[in-house]
């Protein structure tokens, strides 16, 4: 089989420092090749220099770095426009950063037609309707006309997908292609990536979900500081791993078998997990509507009615656009339902003004799925939590006092006072984050996707972590997710939210494991799981 791209003793390098260190491999034509490892491994900064993109200031050295035969060393700017988009489609990871805020999604696919194929205007249109339809975007025609932030981050991420085939490239470099999306339209994307495969195309996969990387890849090279130190076919990789981080990175994935064991190989606190409480949030028969760019009214959320006692966590599954998100805005107060109620604490959102619902905010809080871009990234870590102590009310004297507390609480320490968001690994600003939400004592977090950005042995550390501020605070939590195993791991009971409705929910056992409704059972079908394992 003819390799379509080699790379042999790649350096990439950062002033004095080596981010990679003489790693080698090739991808052929019709195959699929996965680099997997934890952040900060060297991953995405060698799939950024296969497209030119390495970066200001980088060193990129190797004794062959060639596509098709041809020397991408050499290669100038003009050369990459003629290459990358026609005969490399790059996806990555953060589609809100990648996606232009100001063009419309369409304009952006159309782009790449025009740059490289012959098509008219008119039949670039129907085929912009096309691809966004390919990768599973319900109402590609609307969705075409709208801005990155108007749609969802699933949303988001197959509006890329779909620029980064439009050009019918020979190889595409996907960089955790599926890490947004839902179970069932993950599949459907996975489906459409083994179908170029299988139309002759190369794929060169960089992911943190060994469960996808089993489905989708031929073969596999683990990396670890800049290295390879694992590589070969990915049944062989997965089912016996030869090296200890691979198995470690096997261990570290949640799922069902999983359930009450830590992930991370941490010793969990002393005492015995607190029976739930009290109803903390009560949310009754809420309903909500809003207009879109067309003018018509779509309703987000239709009678959704569910309650989360202290020291319980409740997650909420569904497809993108299915109201969870939504939801969980509606329980912070953030948005007021058109119809139905919120309860905290017995308190009503709608029945409390000025004080006194800033004091009933303070008992709900939020962990978000990107940490980085909640944080001002001119703050210190001190500066943030200073900030939410200052708003719980807790006198100036005893801030910092607190907010090593804090970042005792959550593993870290003073040491991590003076440091900024980009001076953090993804799993400290993670960590942070959830130190921030505890600064009021919430007797309630909302978990947005908090762990969907963060590889698997970062995953780990933060369910486990969560896991322990819940044993030590009682702290109740709504966990949001599009990763069912994350939710059959850490959640007590699971709703399961499709076009805006709760078609089933229940103890997190029952459902996964007996599920009623067709649509949960489609959901669990669709759940990629380690097939080479």
């Amino acid at each position: 089989m003819t390799a379509v791209l080699r790379v042999e003793n790649l350096r990439i390098g950062f002033g004095a420092g080596t981010v990679v260190d003489g790693i080698s491999f090739e991808v052929r034509r019709g195959e699929c090749l996965a680099l997997v490892g934890e952040s900060g491994s060297g991953k995405s900064v060698t799939a950024r220099t296969l497209v030119g993109l390495t970066g200001d200031g980088a060193t990129v050295r190797a004794d062959a770095l060639t596509f098709d035969g041809r020397d991408l060393t050499r290669l100038r700017e003009r050369d990459w426009r003629a290459i990358r988009g026609g005969r490399i489609g790059f996806v990555l990871q953060d589609a809100l950063v990648s996606l232009d805020p100001l063009r419309r999604v369409g304009k952006e696919i159309d782009e790449v037609l025009a740059a490289h194929t012959p098509l008219s205007r008119r039949a670039r249109a129907e085929r912009i309707a096309e691809l966004l339809a390919q990768v599973g975007v319900p109402e590609p025609g609307l969705r075409a006309r709208q801005l990155p932030h108007e749609l969802s981050g699933g949303l988001r991420q197959r509006a890329l997908i779909a620029t980064a085939i439009a050009g019918e490239p020979e190889l595409i470099i996907a960089d955790e292609p599926t890490t947004a999306l839902d179970v069932t339209v993950q599949a459907q994307v996975l489906d459409l990536l083994a179908k170029l495969k299988s139309e002759d195309r190369s794929l060169l996969i960089i992911s943190h979900d060994l469960a996808v990387v089993s489905r989708l890849a031929d073969r596999v090279a683990v990396m670890k500081d800049g290295r390879i130190v694992e590589q070969g076919p990915v049944h062989q990789v997965l089912r016996a791993p030869a090296h200890d981080y691979t198995r470690s990175l096997l261990a570290a994935i949640p799922a069902e078998h999983t359930k009450g064991t830590r992930l991370s190989g941490t010793p969990a606190p002393p005492g015995e997990r607190r029976p739930p409480g009290d109803v903390v949030i009560r949310v009754d028969a809420v309903t909500k509507s809003f207009r879109g760019p067309d003018g018509v009214a779509r309703q987000a959320v239709r009678d959704v009615s569910f309650t989360l006692r202290a020291a319980e966590t409740v997650g909420i599954v569904g497809e993108s656009g299915s109201g969870k998100t939504t939801t969980a805005r509606i329980a912070l107060g953030l948005t007021e339902p058109d119809s139905g109620s919120v309860q905290v604490g017995g308190q009503a959102w709608s029945e409390v003004t000025g004080r006194d619902r800033r004091a009933l905010r303070r008992s709900v809080q939020v962990v978000y799925q990107d940490p980085l871009a909640s944080f001002d990234p001119r703050y210190t870590v001190a500066k943030v939590l200073d900030e939410a102590l200052a708003v719980a009310a807790v006198p100036r004297e005893r801030r910092r006092d607190r907010a090593v507390e804090l970042l005792e609480l959550v593993g870290l320490d003073a040491r991590h006072l003076p440091r900024r968001p980009l001076q953090l690994s993804g799993g400290q600003r993670q960590r942070v984050a959830v130190a921030r939400a505890l600064a009021p004592r919430p007797a309630v977090i909302v978990c947005d996707e908090p762990v969907s950005a963060l590889d698997v042995s970062v995953q780990a550390q933060v369910l486990d972590l969560l896991d322990d501020v819940q044993r030590r605070t009682g702290v109740a939590y709504l966990f949001i997710s599009h990763d069912l195993g994350v939710v059959h791991h850490a959640c007590d009971r699971v709703l399961v939210m499709k076009d805006g409705q709760v078609v089933e929910q229940g103890p997190v056992e029952t459902v996964f494991t007996s599920p009623e409704h067709p649509y949960t059972r489609e959901l669990i079908a669709a759940i990629p799981r380690l097939t080479a394992a």
